[in-house]
């Protein structure tokens, strides 16, 4: 089964904010460091963003869409006007897109579990302090 379709080559159970943010950039042919200068902002600002180490404040959200031509709601979740997937994936064997769907379902899934394990931590932490 092929998934390269917008609706799941972008979506939230496949791709990540950093992921959609890298996408958008890359169809229109910019640079990270094109993209932080036209943002006002610093080059390992944007990579902090592809790499889903931080998330932009509303300002550059708005920012972001207007100037990669998506909606602010495709951005933050896949849903809304976007792009259908990466060029390369229309010319790729239905085999790799599946392979390539799989790996960015699993990247997505360990992102997700990362944070649960952050949040196991914290409340570990706390239950800690809370016997001593």
């Amino acid at each position: 089964m092929t998934e390269n379709s917008g609706e799941t080559w972008y979506s939230n159970d496949t791709a990540t904010f950093g992921d959609r943010l890298t996408g958008a950039r890359e169809a229109l042919g910019l640079t990270q460091r094109e993209l932080a200068d036209k943002l006002g902002v610093k080059l390992k600002t944007v990579r902090g963003w592809e790499e889903d180490l931080a998330e932009p404040r509303a300002n550059k959200l708005q920012m972001l869409a207007g100037l990669l031509n998506v909606s602010l709601m495709w951005l933050l979740n896949g849903e809304g006007d976007g792009l259908s997937g990466p060029a390369e994936a229309a010319d790729m064997p239905e085999e790799l897109s599946d392979i390539l769907t799989d790996l960015r379902k699993t990247k997505g899934e360990m992102a997700r579990l990362t944070d649960h394990i952050g949040m196991l931590e914290k409340r570990l932490r706390k239950a800690l302090k809370e016997e001593i």
